[in-house]
C-alpha cells in the first residue's frame, strides 16, 4: 500500500497586538486575547472576509510575513483589523503560538442605575452618554479605575466602581462528551464532514488538572477515497476507530518526541503481503521470501510520524501501514498534515498521559 508523496505548506509569521476583555453592549460576546500573540499563516495566501463564514463576501487578503491586529475569536474564525476595517480570517489557516488563548471568559455588566460614559478616564471628562443597570460593556482596557470600552462606535469610559466583571465557563469541548477514553489524557481527534472527503480537520486536547483543554486545531488530509466503513488492504481509505499511539519514526534524529523513536534507513520497509506471517510490521531488507510485497519506508512523506495501531492482530488483508505522517495532498489509507504540525504534534505527544487518536465523521462522535 504505497502512500502517495505530497507538498508543504507555506508558513507565514503574524505577529499581532491584541486586546484583552469581550462582548458588546446589547449582550454579543466574543472570546478576546489579553496577551501578545504570534500567529502562523499556513496557506501561501488567506482570505479576510466581511463576516465570520465562508459565505461572506472577501474584502482583501493576508500574505508572508504581513503584522495583523487581531480582536477576538468568534467560532472558528478570528476578528481582525484590516485597513481600518473590521475583518475574518479563518483560525483553520491559522496557527497560534506564545500565551495561550484563556480558558474561560469575562462578562463585564454595569451595576448602577444610571452610569455616565465620559470621553476620558476621570470625571473631569465630559459625559458623552449613560448606560444602564445590567447591559453589557464591550471592554477594551483597563487604565486604574475606568475600564476602556465601545460605546456607540466610539472610544468611551466607565468607573470600574460601577462595573462588574463575571468569569464566565468556556464553551464544552467536543471531548467533553466522549465516554470512551479511559485514562488517556491526550487525543488526537481527526473528523471529517462525511465519509467520501479526503480533508480533515485535526485537533488535540490534553487533560490538565481534571479539564480538558484544546491545544492545536489543523488542516488535515485522509486517504484519497476518505473514511472506510471497513478497511481493506488496498483500499485507499482511513480507518476509523478509536487506537493507541504507536513508534515514532523518521528519517532524521528525534526532533523531540518522548515516544519511542526510530530512525529510518534505505533498508526500512513495512511488510503489506497479507500472505506473510510478517504482514502489518516493520522490517529490513532483503525479504529473503519472507514476503512479496512491502512498502518503502525512506520516503518525504516519512520525513516524521508515528505510527498508528491499527490492526494489532494483523488479521490478514484489513489493513497494513497506517501511520500519522508527512503529507497534504492525499494518503493511501493514512493521516497527514504539515511537517510542522506533525513535528508539533510529536514533541506534545507524552506516552505517560496515555495518548489515543480518534477518526470519525462528524456524525458520528457519539460513538466514543
Amino acid at each position: 500500500m504505497k502512500k502517495l508523496m505530497v507538498g508543504m505548506a507555506l508558513t507565514a509569521t503574524l505577529a499581532t497586538a491584541v486586546t484583552p476583555g469581550f462582548g458588546s453592549i446589547g449582550g454579543n460576546q466574543e472570546k478576546a486575547y489579553a496577551a501578545t500573540v504570534t500567529y502562523k499563516v499556513t496557506a501561501s495566501k488567506l482570505n479576510v472576509r466581511s463576516g465570520a463564514g465562508t459565505t461572506y463576501g472577501i474584502i482583501g487578503s493576508v500574505v508572508k510575513g504581513q503584522t495583523l491586529s487581531v480582536v477576538s475569536k468568534s467560532g472558528s474564525w478570528y476578528k481582525i483589523n484590516y485597513n481600518g476595517r473590521t475583518g475574518y480570517v479563518s483560525s483553520d489557516y491559522v496557527q497560534a503560538s506564545g500565551t495561550t488563548p484563556p480558558a474561560e471568559s469575562t462578562t463585564y455588566t454595569v451595576t448602577a442605575s444610571t452610569l455616565n460614559v465620559r470621553s476620558g478616564a476621570g470625571t473631569s471628562y465630559a459625559s458623552i452618554g449613560s448606560v444602564t443597570k445590567g447591559q453589557k460593556l464591550s471592554v477594551v482596557s483597563k487604565s486604574g479605575s475606568w475600564y476602556k470600552i465601545n460605546y456607540n462606535g466610539r472610544t468611551g469610559y466607565v468607573s470600574s466602581d460601577y462595573v462588574q466583571a463575571s468569569a464566565t465557563a468556556s464553551p464544552k469541548l467536543v471531548v467533553d462528551s466522549f465516554k470512551t477514553l479511559g485514562n488517556a489524557q491526550q487525543v488526537i481527534l481527526v473528523t471529517a464532514d462525511n465519509y467520501d472527503t479526503k480533508s480533515a480537520k485535526i485537533q488535540t486536547f490534553e487533560k490538565v488538572d481534571g479539564k480538558w483543554k484544546q491545544v492545536l486545531t489543523a488542516n488535515g488530509v485522509l486517504g484519497q477515497k476518505g473514511f472506510a466503513l471497513s478497511k481493506k488492504e488496498g483500499d485507499m481509505e482511513s480507518p476509523t476507530g478509536k487506537y493507541t499511539i504507536g513508534t515514532a519514526f523518521g528519517r532524521y534524529e528525534n526532533p523531540g518526541t518522548k515516544l519511542p523513536y526510530r530512525k529510518i534507513t534505505a533498508n526500512d520497509v513495512w511488510v503489506d503481503d497479507s500472505k506473510s506471517s510478517l504482514y502489518n510490521t516493520w522490517q529490513q531488507k532483503p525479504a529473503n521470501g519472507r514476503w512479496t510485497s512491502a512498502e518503502n519506508m525512506d520516503i518525504p512523506a516519512y520525513d516524521y510520524g508515528f505510527v498508528i495501531n491499527y490492526n494489532e492482530s494483523r488479521t490478514p488483508g484489513n489493513g497494513s501501514a497506517i501511520f500519522f505522517h508527512v503529507g497534504t495532498n492525499y494518503t493511501a489509507g493514512c493521516t497527514a498534515t504539515s511537517k510542522e504540525q506533525v513535528v508539533s504534534i510529536l514533541k506534545w505527544l507524552n506516552p505517560e498521559k496515555n495518548p489515543v487518536i480518534i477518526q470519525s465523521p462528524v456524525s458520528e462522535l457519539d460513538k466514543y
